[in-house]
């Protein structure tokens, strides 16, 4: 496992962020729940790793960070703009941005 994990919601959460990271990173998709079974086998073995959460900025998401918050006090949270709502639809060079102030980023110019 890499040292860094970041928590999305979903695959396409996941897609987007890719296109952007320039280092391995162990990304974890809750699929919009975190059952009790979820935590036990996803997020209770990371949480002595750096751990970042990037989720909508939606009532879901909102509900997934504050659950997370009480599983994992000291992970790093990142937030997009309220009028992006999702990770999905935040244009790459906006997620470039918010990303690189803790990962490595490709330098690529996007439109």
């Amino acid at each position: 496992m890499e040292e860094k994990v970041l928590i999305v919601e979903g695959n396409k959460d996941l897609k987007q962020i890719k296109k952007i990271l320039d280092e391995p990173v162990d990304i974890i998709c809750t699929y919009g729940t975190l059952s009790e079974e979820k935590l036990e086998n996803l997020i209770y073995p990371i949480e002595d790793l750096d751990v970042y959460i990037f989720v909508d900025a939606d009532s879901s998401g909102e509900k997934i960070r504050k659950q997370l918050k009480r599983e994992l006090p000291n992970a790093t949270h990142l937030y997009t703009r309220k009028g992006f709502r999702q990770v999905e639809t935040t244009p790459l060079a906006h997620l470039s941005d918010i990303l690189k102030e803790y990962f490595e980023v490709k330098h690529t110019q996007f439109f």
